[in-house]
């Protein structure tokens, strides 16, 4: 194994491809074959260009000998990626999820739309509420409390309130 790679020199920033037995840096992702902690199996873990965490870490298959990992390839190379970028592609989807709600609410003039894009700022958390008419004008919109829970009721309430600050 290259001596590189054995003192953590390869951090997957590399322009050109390496592809070797328990390292491949290929198309801004690296894989890393790697002990296993927990037992004495051997464990892979994909980590995007410009992360500092892995997206994905996982159980390797051992090779032949029942001793050493079995060495990457192109084909599990290309399924760690897919696989990894599945996971974060979730992780993003359910984070979107979290700071971000909406409700249709029916009223006497039409359809409106209200949603709460929570504002995760350091220094000034806060979540923007808002409301929509069904042609996607904007009706209002308050600045509330990063806490603040928007439901069906809360939606028709703020309605109801004339657009009021909750």
């Amino acid at each position: 194994m290259d001596s590189n790679i054995e003192n953590g020199a390869v951090d997957g920033s590399a322009d050109e491809p390496v592809h070797e037995p328990r390292l491949w840096v290929d198309n801004g992702w690296t894989a890393r074959v790697i002990k296993n902690e927990d037992d004495d199996g051997w464990a892979v873990a994909m980590t995007r260009d410009g992360e500092r965490e892995p997206a994905l870490v996982g159980p390797w298959t051992m090779g032949r000998d029942k001793k050493n990992p079995k060495p990457l390839d192109v084909n599990a190379f290309n399924t760690l990626v897919k696989t990894a970028s599945e996971v974060i592609r979730r992780h993003e989807q359910a984070l979107h999820a979290a700071m971000h709600k909406q409700f249709q609410v029916g009223t006497d003039s039409g359809r409106v739309l209200v949603t709460l894009d929570i504002v995760p700022d350091e220094f000034d958390p806060h979540a923007l509420l808002a409301a929509q008419d069904e042609f996607g004008e904007q009706i209002a919109q308050v600045k509330v409390r990063p806490d603040f829970k928007l439901t069906m009721a809360s939606a028709t309430a703020w309605i109801e309130s004339g657009y009021a600050r909750p």
